[in-house]
């Protein structure tokens, strides 16, 4: 299993920053083209959680984590071949609140498009929810444990989610 932490960074407004990840990256299932997902990646050998998600969140969106944030959501997606020969993905998301910023990180666009980011969006629970586009969202139904997060109730142990 490829393991990967993620945060939630919710802002003003309650909104949720979310990256958008087109394929082939392993997020994005066969026959979708763009998956919106929480910033984050994949935990280095040896490296701890805490220590993945500071260094995911400064290369990509360039946001300096002051303190460890409530670990929120665990998530495993049990899928053969689907992220470079791993058997599934195992996220676990972290929440971060901060006043809104402009995402850029210290990885350039094009060390971003090599991991499949083609653009950031801050995003309203209200208009995921109402999504009726063509792009997918993960976790799926991301509005509804999203919209426990906004209300201020964090769960304890973290909320296990589906696909």
């Amino acid at each position: 299993m490829r393991r990967a932490v993620r945060a939630v960074i919710l802002a003003d407004h309650d909104r949720v920053l979310l990256c958008r990840f087109s394929f082939p990256h392993p997020a994005v299932p066969a026959g979708a083209t763009v998956v919106w997902a929480a910033p984050g990646g994949g935990i280095e050998p040896g490296e701890l959680p805490l220590a993945a998600l500071r260094r995911e969140l400064l290369e990509e969106t360039g946001l300096v984590l002051d303190a460890d944030p409530p670990h929120v959501w665990h998530q495993e997606v049990a899928a053969p071949g689907l992220a470079d020969s791993y058997d599934g993905l195992v996220n676990d998301y972290f929440l971060v609140r901060t006043v809104g910023f402009d995402p850029r990180g210290a990885l350039s666009d094009d060390a971003l498009a090599g991991e499949y980011i083609s653009g950031w969006r801050w995003w309203r629970q209200e208009d995921i929810a109402k999504y009726a586009g063509p792009d997918l969202f993960s976790p799926r139904d991301i509005a509804t444990p999203l919209l426990a997060l906004i209300a201020g109730e964090l769960p304890d142990p973290p909320l296990m989610l589906g696909l």
